[in-house]
């Protein structure tokens, strides 16, 4: 989640700023004057290291193709529609 702060509150709030952009992966832009000036968000991770719980919303995020992917898409969401639940709690990391 994209999400603005002021400079003087990213002083104030740095570590919580920190924590929320490690452990939630929230990104902030920094705005000094009412103007974006810098950036602070998560480094890309590699797919590997992300948790399966992460592919629904990866797949909803994926940008539309356009009519001719009108049957891949229909296709994909019959897939989901039989995969077993996730478990809420991420066991394996």
């Amino acid at each position: 989640m994209e999400k603005r702060v002021s400079a003087t509150e990213i002083v104030r709030k740095f570590s919580e700023i920190l924590n929320s952009v490690k452990f939630k992966g929230d990104s902030y832009t920094i705005v000094r004057g009412g103007k974006p000036v810098a950036s602070i968000r998560p480094i890309l991770k590699s797919s590997r290291d992300r948790p399966l719980s992460e592919l629904k919303e990866l797949l909803k995020n994926i940008p539309r193709l356009g009519d001719e992917a009108e049957s891949f898409e229909h296709d994909l969401r019959e897939i989901m529609k039989h995969q077993p639940s996730m478990p809420k709690d991420d066991r394996w990391v």
